[in-house]
């Protein structure tokens, strides 16, 4: 398959990118998953349901991801409740509540604490793979998206463009993100005191495969399909934070 590689920069003051979440406990990894940033893709193509044909053209692509940090970034937990304050006699309400699978009220009432995981002042630059055939289709909504497009979950709003460029090769992509992290840390800089100043410096990378030079996992996130019932496979992945330049 003849590939191209993009470049996409993920900035906000929150996001979050669950891989092993739950109904009540909403993780975030420390970086985006693979399955987060096809959805974010697909979102913009306004390409909705399952899409197994599309999804199934990326599956064997990779991503890399580059950490970058201007300080050091921080976990946010927030306490959300689900399902309070509605009127159970009123139909439309009604549908807001908790229910088991059978319809009936909840286990403890309808009301639900839940817990969730926000990264805040991350920044990210995505490599990331894409067949030679879409790379027109896919520029053109990222910047003109048919969904909103959102950084993990839809309260994550980006703070920059998405889409950052097309590149022949991953090499090329990288350098363009350290561009760009360069000139972002120049307009961040300017104007202010020494001491204040501060440099986007890349904090870790991680990439698709195994390898010695860091820490490698399984994460089943590569998206096989989505919709209602969405269905995933694991990729090997590996962590890098020493060693970087």
């Amino acid at each position: 398959m003849d590939t191209r590689w993009m470049l996409l920069w993920f900035e906000a003051p929150l996001q979050s990118w669950g891989a092993d979440s739950k109904f009540s406990r909403r993780d975030t990894l420390e970086f985006p998953t693979k399955s987060g940033v096809l959805g974010l893709v697909l979102c913009a193509m306004g390409a909705s349901g399952e899409q197994k044909d599309l999804l199934a053209r990326f599956s064997n692509l990779k991503q890399t991801v580059l950490s970058f940090q201007y300080d050091r970034e921080s976990l946010l937990h927030d306490f959300q409740m689900i399902g309070s304050g509605y009127n159970s006699d009123d139909p439309w309400q009604s549908m807001l509540i908790p229910k088991t699978g059978n319809g009936k009220s909840a286990v403890g009432g309808g009301t639900k604490l839940t817990h969730r995981y926000y990264l805040q002042n991350a920044v990210f630059a995505v490599l990331l793979e894409v067949p030679s055939d879409l790379t027109g289709k896919i520029a053109n909504a990222l910047q003109n998206p048919v969904y909103p497009i959102y950084l993990g979950r839809r309260c994550c709003v980006p703070t920059d463009f998405v889409y950052h460029g097309e590149f022949a090769s991953e090499n090329e992509a990288a350098q363009a993100a350290y561009d760009y992290a360069a000139k972002k840390s120049e307009l961040h800089n300017e104007n202010l005191p020494d001491y204040a100043k501060k440099s986007l410096s890349l904090k870790f990378k991680v990439i698709d495969g195994e390898s010695t030079e860091g820490d490698v996992f399984t994460l089943n996130d590569v998206p096989i399909q989505f919709g209602t019932q969405k269905l995933y496979r694991d990729r090997r992945v590996t962590k890098i934070s020493e060693g970087l330049s």
